[in-house]
């Protein structure tokens, strides 16, 4: 069969149950009606993608600004799916877990994947923790970096997992480290209709050592950097036109990166520019509450580097900061009670921060 989104594929399944067009749509329509809330969103994407229009409308997580729907083309997010799938050599058939919530795009993909590639598709309700049914195996899943945490212990059931929608710590890193599925972390957006590259984080071998930190481009996709040393993604079968990224990298090839931070969250300190997510990998294993470090402005410095930290009292050992620089080094830290985030969970940096200067 040749893929296509007016087509559902013979081998599809969701929940154990084959389904061709019409029916798809019918029980699109009861899970709208009667279903879970996480069965209402798969519904009314369903009636989205079985309809007659060429697009689909995809919300934006508005971790780096105010959230705002799109029109994504069937046909691109045709496109990414047999991209994964060629990647990670998914076949007809191939049972996958679907855990993320179906109204932002990681969670839409999934079903396109398995309605595009023939796939079988187990829904479970998205959660921390997954409820899943531990004594079935699975081909593939994605995760959300927490969800990959507490389902470490249970990845010997995954062939293949990824995970995106947040930075991965080195102490979840560290969880999976001699885990046999491969797991891989993501780099995408809604815009790029998901993943665009993916960076290996387990089961190294020698070849590997040197290029860790490295995204790799999927099938057909490739990358350079503006002035600014931004990420600048160009792909044809999934975009109109390049995108010109705020994501700072370094540049190792045209289908290879690495992930330095975001242009906006850059600190320029006594003429030092610092990357705030760098930063905040060092200190992730030292640091068990959420927390996030931000400049504010400085007579001397002009601006000030600071930790946010999401926990009722301001109290850190300030030894954990031995290991940064001198320039990398908070001048203070805030305790917030509560961080502001976006719907998928996402800090809100800015927001937050204001909610700092404003109380």
């Amino acid at each position: 069969m040749i893929p296509n989104y007016t087509n559902v594929h013979i081998k599809f399944k969701l929940d154990n149950v084959s389904y061709k067009h019409e029916d798809l749509m019918e029980v699109a329509y009861s899970y709208v009606k009667e279903g879970e809330p996480y069965q209402q969103e798969l519904g009314n994407f369903l009636l989205d993608w079985l309809d007659e229009k060429d697009y689909v409308i995809a919300k934006t997580s508005g971790s780096t600004g105010r959230p705002k729907k799109l029109k994504i083309k069937k046909e691109a997010m045709v496109n990414s799916a047999i991209g994964t799938g060629d990647f990670f050599n998914l076949s007809p058939g191939d049972k996958v877990l679907h855990c993320l919530p179906s109204n932002f795009i990681a969670g839409k993909m999934m079903i396109v994947r398995a309605i595009v590639l023939g796939l079988e598709l187990d829904m479970v309700a998205p959660a921390a923790l997954p409820p899943i049914d531990y004594e079935k195996d699975y081909a593939f899943c994605a995760f959300t970096p927490m969800q990959l945490k507490n389902f470490a212990k249970y990845l010997k059931n995954i062939k293949t997992a990824i995970v995106g929608g947040g930075q991965v710590s080195d102490a979840i890193i560290e969880s999976i480290k001699d885990k046999k599925p491969q797991v891989y972390e993501t780099y995408g957006m809604t815009e790029t209709v998901s993943h665009i590259a993916v960076k290996k984080l387990n089961n190294f071998d020698g070849s590997d050592e040197n290029t860790r930190s490295h995204f790799k481009t999927l099938p057909d996709i490739t990358v350079s950097s503006d002035q600014r040393n931004c990420l600048v993604i160009d792909a044809p079968h999934l975009l109109d036109e390049k995108i010109v990224t705020n994501d700072l990298v370094k540049i190792h090839s045209e289908t290879s990166f690495e992930w330095l931070g975001r242009f906006d969250n850059v600190i320029n300190s006594g003429g030092i520019k610092l990357y705030p997510e760098q930063i905040e990998k060092k200190l992730r294993s030292l640091i068990s509450q959420q927390f996030f470090i931000t400049a504010l402005p400085d007579d001397t410095l002009g601006e000030k580097v600071v930790l946010v930290i999401e926990d009722d009292t301001n109290y850190l050992d300030t030894s954990i900061f031995d290991g940064l620089d001198k320039y990398e080094k908070p001048k203070a830290i805030f305790a917030v009670s509560k961080f502001v985030e976006t719907k998928s969970g996402k800090i809100q940096r800015k927001k937050t921060l204001e909610s700092i200067k404003n109380s």
